[in-house]
C-alpha cells in the first residue's frame, strides 16, 4: 500500500451508551439491575476509520460534532488512535445512541433522532479539501452526508453502508444508488438477491455486499448475473457483542480493496475483521491490525 491511498470517511461520529440486559426482546418490567451502564465513543463512522488506520491505511474522518462531553469524548477516541478529525460545530449537539446488549452479544441501537437529523452542510470548500486528496470517500448514511453525495466528483470511489436497510425505505436510496461499492446487511431484506441487482440497475455501483452475519453474505458484481454466496469465518474467541461487525468487515474489505487484492480476498478479509470484532465488548474499541489479519485470513480455510 503506498502514501496515496487515503481514505476520507464523512459522518458517523458519535457515543454509545451501552447497556447489558439479560435477554433481547426484553420483557416489560417496573426495572432491571444490570451490569455498569458505560458511555463510549464509536459509532459507524469511527469504527470504519479507526479500522481502516489500524490496517495501516492513511485516513481522515470529517463529521458536524457538538461542543459537549459527547464530542470530547469522541475527539479523544480519534486522537488515541492517530486519526486526524475534522469537524463542523453543530448546535444539535453530537449524534448518541443507547445499545442494548444480550448475553449472547445481539445488540439493539436506540438512536436520537434529535442530533444530525436538520439542514446542516458541511462547509463546500472544507469538504472539495479532503475530497480532493481521497480514493475513496466511505459515505455514513447520517446527515449532513446526504447533501454531500452531489459534491463529489465522479473521479473518486465513494463506498457507503446501508445498514439493516429493508430495501424499501426511501431514504437509503440517494446513498445505495450513488456509491461505487455497496454495502449492506441482509437481515432485513425479504428478497436479498433481488435487492442486491435493483441497486446495481438504478444507480453506478461496482459491486454490493450483503452481510449476514453467521451465514456469511452474499456479493453481486456489475457484469455477473450470478448472486455468489460467501462462508462466515469463525471468531477465534467466545462472541460478546457484534456491535461494529459491520464495520470491521467494510474496513478491512476497503483494505484489500485500495490494495488491489480480488475479491475472494476482500472478503475475506472483511469475514476475518467482522469475527474479530464479536470477540471485542462493547465498552472497547479494539480493530484487528494488519498482521493478524493477514495471519487469520491465510488460515481461515
Amino acid at each position: 500500500m503506498n502514501g496515496d491511498s487515503v481514505v476520507l470517511v464523512l459522518g458517523g461520529a458519535g457515543v454509545d451508551t451501552i447497556v447489558h440486559v439479560p435477554e433481547l426482546p426484553l420483557p416489560v418490567r417496573d426495572s432491571y439491575l444490570v451490569p455498569a451502564i458505560e458511555t463510549r465513543a464509536g459509532q459507524t463512522g469511527d469504527n470504519v476509520a479507526l479500522g481502516l488506520r489500524a490496517l495501516g491505511l492513511p485516513v481522515t474522518h470529517l463529521d458536524v460534532l457538538g461542543a459537549d462531553r459527547e464530542g470530547d469524548l469522541v475527539r479523544a477516541l480519534h486522537e488515541a488512535h492517530g486519526v486526524p478529525l475534522v469537524t463542523v460545530p453543530t448546535a444539535a449537539g453530537t449524534k448518541r445512541a443507547v445499545n442494548l446488549v444480550d448475553p449472547t452479544g445481539r445488540r439493539l441501537s436506540l438512536y436520537d433522532g434529535s442530533r444530525g437529523a436538520g439542514d446542516e452542510r458541511f462547509p463546500a470548500d472544507l469538504l472539495a479539501t479532503h475530497v480532493s486528496a481521497a480514493r475513496l470517500v466511505h459515505v455514513s448514511i447520517t446527515q449532513p452526508c446526504g447533501y454531500a453525495l452531489d459534491e463529489l466528483p465522479d473521479t473518486v470511489t465513494v463506498s457507503t453502508d446501508l445498514h439493516n436497510w429493508d430495501g424499501e425505505n426511501p431514504y437509503h436510496e440517494a446513498f445505495a444508488y450513488r456509491a461505487d461499492l455497496v454495502f449492506l446487511s441482509a437481515t432485513a431484506l425479504t428478497d436479498c438477491p433481488a435487492t442486491l441487482r435493483r441497486i446495481l440497475d438504478r444507480g453506478r455501483a461496482r459491486l454490493v455486499v450483503a452481510t449476514a452475519g453467521t451465514d456469511g453474505g452474499y456479493v453481486l458484481v456489475r457484469g455477473d448475473e450470478r448472486v455468489r454466496r460467501f462462508e462466515a469465518v469463525p471468531p477465534p474467541a467466545g462472541v460478546v457483542d457484534s456491535n461494529g461487525a459491520g464495520d470491521a468487515f467494510i474496513s478491512a474489505f476497503l483494505y484489500g480493496y485500495l490494495a488491489g487484492e480480488p475479491l475472494e480476498t476482500c472478503v475475506r478479509y472483511g469475514a476475518v475483521a467482522g469475527a474479530h470484532a464479536c470477540t471485542v465488548p462493547a465498552t472497547r474499541v479494539d480493530p484487528i491490525d494488519l498482521p493478524t489479519l493477514r495471519e487469520r485470513a491465510g488460515s481461515a480455510d
